[in-house]
């Protein structure tokens, strides 16, 4: 059987300390930069609601708030990469960092909706840019051998920081200056070890077609769910924060849910990701939608204390977090080799038009039936999902083992991956729908 885009068999824990030394080393200073990155971002993620909740922003101008990120977010897929090509990856890391410390520390000072809806879009614009340089950065450092210890490394440094970045929320008041100013402080840091490394810069960024009709044609389980799950997530990592203040919980407490909800969706995606090349990826998947469907309606119904949520809510993140990395990794499965760039962009739209739209909506919702119908949302989403996928598998044959494509590490991230992957070993045969 061919290798796995992402081979999870090397695993850092798998790896000796030689190798990963001689592997990791190159890209050391990046993934410092990262751990900065996204634990400013963690921070500033779960901050924003709960302060713009604390001056009274309505429920509706917070899901628009999220809106307005992921809007900025798929522009900056779209528009990043022409900047990336002219001035080079260090220069554009830093030039959109600076863009994220300013809009950051913007938040503190002008404390009206208007205003953070176009600061929000700026940040996702600034981040799209700062996801797209790191990741294909990791990609151009790597080789075929050592791509999935990287990339791996690369997922856990990632979950760590986000869930370090929500619990920073409890170091100081939410209604006061400093959270901002240290969410402004860790992305400053992010720019310091990626702008002082000797290492060279990648090769330019390659520039990819996007033709959704072409990606829903050869597989519509993959664009539907993506963008279904962008409604979901979007609005989780939106108004998460807010459901939790919702429902009794101290901002202390609505970041502690928020990060057992991650949490436990980090430690599902590797064993789920190796059972899914193992069989047909929609059986699973419609498992996962399944136990999402359950835990939002628990979520949803059910009142409870913290540790009653946060139980809940790893038990939702363990099922709704790794359903993205399924249906994208069911994309690569259906669709050719040469075509990994473009069924990467593909896949990211919809999960970014989802994403737009989710906060929104959830947040109508949440402003007229209260804070438990944000999972009520996501679990009709996700049932919707789910009876779209049986409906498929009735007239789909499922993938030989000769055509998966095996489970993508790239794309579980929780941040969206933005770097297009390389036509790496892939496998050699292609199906249509």
């Amino acid at each position: 059987m061919h290798r796995a885009l992402f081979d999870f068999s090397s695993f850092p824990l798998a790896a000796g300390s030689h190798v990963m030394a001689q592997t990791l080393g190159p890209v050391a200073s990046l993934l410092l930069g990262v751990f900065f990155l996204v634990s400013g971002s963690g921070l500033q993620g779960t901050l924003l609601p709960l302060r713009g909740a604390f001056e009274g922003f309505s429920a509706v101008n917070l899901g628009i708030l999220g809106s307005c990120y992921y809007f900025g977010f798929v522009a900056g897929c779209l528009i990043v990469p022409k900047l990336v090509r002219r001035a080079g990856h260090i220069r554009s890391f830093a030039a959109l960092t600076s863009g994220a410390i300013a809009t950051m520390l913007g938040h503190a000072i002008l404390m009206h909706p208007l205003a953070w809806f176009v600061l929000r879009g700026i940040t996702g614009f600034c981040f799209a840019g700062l996801y797209l340089v790191i990741e294909s950065w990791l990609n151009d450092r790597a080789t075929n051998k050592t791509r999935g210890l990287v990339m791996s490394v690369y997922v856990m440094v990632d979950y760590v920081a986000l869930t370090v970045g929500q619990m920073l929320v409890t170091v100081y008041p939410v209604k006061g200056f400093e959270p901002f100013a240290l969410a402004a402080i860790l992305f400053a840091l992010a720019m310091l070890p990626v702008t002082i490394t000797r290492a060279g810069q990648p090769s330019p960024i390659e520039a990819a077609r996007i033709r959704p009709g072409r990606l829903f044609k050869a597989a519509p389980v993959a664009m539907v769910g993506c963008f279904i799950i962008g409604l979901t997530n979007g609005s989780l990592w939106s108004l998460g924060p807010i459901f939790g203040i919702g429902r009794g919980l101290t901002a202390d407490g609505a970041a502690t849910f928020m990060s057992a909800v991650v949490a436990a969706g980090a430690l599902a995606q590797w064993p789920i990701g190796r059972l899914s090349d193992r069989m047909d990826r929609r059986n699973l998947l419609t498992f996962l939608l399944f136990g999402a469907t359950v835990a939002g309606l628990a979520l949803g119904l059910v009142p409870g204390q913290l540790g009653l949520l946060c139980a809940l809510g790893m038990f939702f993140g363990a099922f709704a977090l790794p359903a993205y990395s399924l249906a994208a990794a069911h994309a690569y499965d259906r669709t050719p080799p040469q075509e990994a760039v473009e069924t990467a962009a593909g896949i990211l739209l919809a999960y970014g038009i989802g994403s737009v739209a989710g906060p929104s909506v959830a947040s109508v919702a949440m402003s007229h039936a209260g804070p438990g119908s944000l999972f009520l949302f996501t679990a009709a989403s996700h049932f919707a999902f789910l009876l779209f996928v049986v409906w498929r598998m009735r007239w789909e044959k499922a993938c030989t083992p000769e055509q998966k494509a095996g489970h993508d590490a790239a794309a579980i991230a929780p941040v969206g991956m933005v770097g297009v992957p390389e036509t790496v070993e892939r496998r050699t045969g292609s199906t249509s729908a």
